[in-house]
């Protein structure tokens, strides 16, 4: 089947009530039918659900659609986007292990990188995702694992997905890319020798700004070892919005079309314009990867980036002008949201860390929703106008 109709098609099988949509499995446990069922499911033996920490019906047909959405072998779903980040990386490294990553990743990626996991021994490397012919003399004796975003979070630049898979085989290590801006829509790095991807399902996923979660997905191997460790750590998605999200991946094709074919056309609007230093979009023909962005991509992508000319307070004003657009950090969701990365998701980051991946001070981050494209440009355009009165009348 193609995509849109396994999207919609794939879904557990009805129950004795003969329901056309499936229905949400909220409990906490499942009865067994005799003493021995219960044994051989705890030893493994048999598949079956125990106790929704470990699995549930609604959760498993959501990760079965994202397994066939991104050509994977096995999944699992967790209680969010950072919990399927973490969990993805503490289940397959140990004391003494190293990770190579890519210095372009989220905020909250980079404090797991460094500052929790050397608590336990485990060091990383950062790769600059520009430099591609450095990362090769950057893994040591101990790497265990490569960890990258594509596109990047929030710069939009890219890595070649190809030519990683082929880099990390060449070197018995584990390649996880976490693919949540491009979705399995656009991009399936598993095609290209990805063993773990990893998702936010918080963002282009669920779509609307309604829930929270993530998964992971890879070969069985791997998600074995993943999955022993999530059922003892917990981080366990509500069946709730397991079927929130299971249902999203319905419109999942139709939505990010529609995200695509909006930033797209701003993208081109505002390439160029007078109040800009720079726009950058990974369709966009003067972005440094347009080529690399068409091989491995569908499309361009719900986001894109510019800086405003001015600074950081001609970008503050331009925010503060915007009457349509959402001030939130969140992405992925039905109306346009803008974020300012160097005051809130990389505000951790020093500001020479926030220089190295291209975050300046009047960088702003716009993920592009599915109202009228003309009635987004007309609310950008009127606060770039305004932040200009307002900087001439501080000058």
């Amino acid at each position: 089947m193609n995509f849109e109709t396994q999207a919609i098609r794939t879904q557990n099988d009805n129950s004795l009530y003969r329901e056309h949509s499936t229905p949400i499995y909220m409990t906490s446990s499942f009865v067994f039918e005799n003493a021995e069922e219960a044994r051989a499911l705890f030893a493994d033996e048999i598949e079956g659900n125990i106790y929704t920490r470990y699995s549930n019906p609604t959760n498993n047909e959501f990760v079965e659609k994202l397994c066939l959405m991104e050509g994977t072998e096995d999944g699992i779903a967790t209680a969010s986007g950072m919990a399927a980040m973490f969990s993805s990386i503490a289940a397959l490294v140990e004391s003494g292990d190293h990770i190579l990553a890519c210095r372009s990743v989220f905020g909250s990626t980079h404090q797991i990188l460094t500052k929790i996991l050397p608590k336990w021994g485990i060091s990383h490397t950062y790769a600059d995702i520009n430099k591609p012919e450095e990362w090769e003399n950057l893994i040591q004796k101990n790497t265990k694992m490569i960890f990258v975003e594509t596109p990047s979070n929030p710069g939009l630049d890219l890595l070649d997905l190809e030519w990683l898979g082929k880099l990390a085989n060449k070197h018995n290590l584990i390649l996880n890319v976490d693919n949540c801006f491009a979705t399995p829509y656009l991009q399936q790095p598993a095609k290209f020798g990805a063993h773990i991807v990893t998702h936010s399902a918080t963002k282009f996923i669920d779509g609307q700004g309604r829930t929270i979660g993530g998964a992971i997905l890879g070969s069985k191997e791997l998600i074995q070892e993943i999955r022993f460790f999530a059922r003892h750590s917990g981080p366990a998605l509500s069946p709730f919005n397991g079927w929130l999200l299971s249902k999203s991946l319905e419109t999942l094709a139709v939505r990010m079309e529609k995200h695509c074919e909006n930033a797209l056309k701003i993208a081109e609007y505002l390439d160029n314009h007078q109040e800009l230093e720079l726009v950058k979009y990974p369709f966009l023909k003067s972005h440094p990867k347009y080529e690399l962005a068409k091989k491995q991509m569908k499309h361009g992508g719900g986001l894109l980036t510019f800086v405003v000319k001015g600074g950081l307070e001609r970008g503050r004003n331009f925010l503060d002008n915007l009457k349509l657009l959402s001030l939130t950090p969140n992405l992925g969701d039905t109306r346009t949201t803008v974020t300012h990365p160097a005051s809130t998701t990389h505000s951790k980051l020093t500001d020479e860390e926030r220089l190295e991946v291209g975050i300046v001070p009047g960088l702003v981050r716009i993920s592009v929703g599915l109202e009228n494209v003309n009635d987004i440009l007309e609310d950008i355009e009127n606060a770039l106008r305004a932040s200009k009165i307002k900087e001439a009348e501080l000058i």
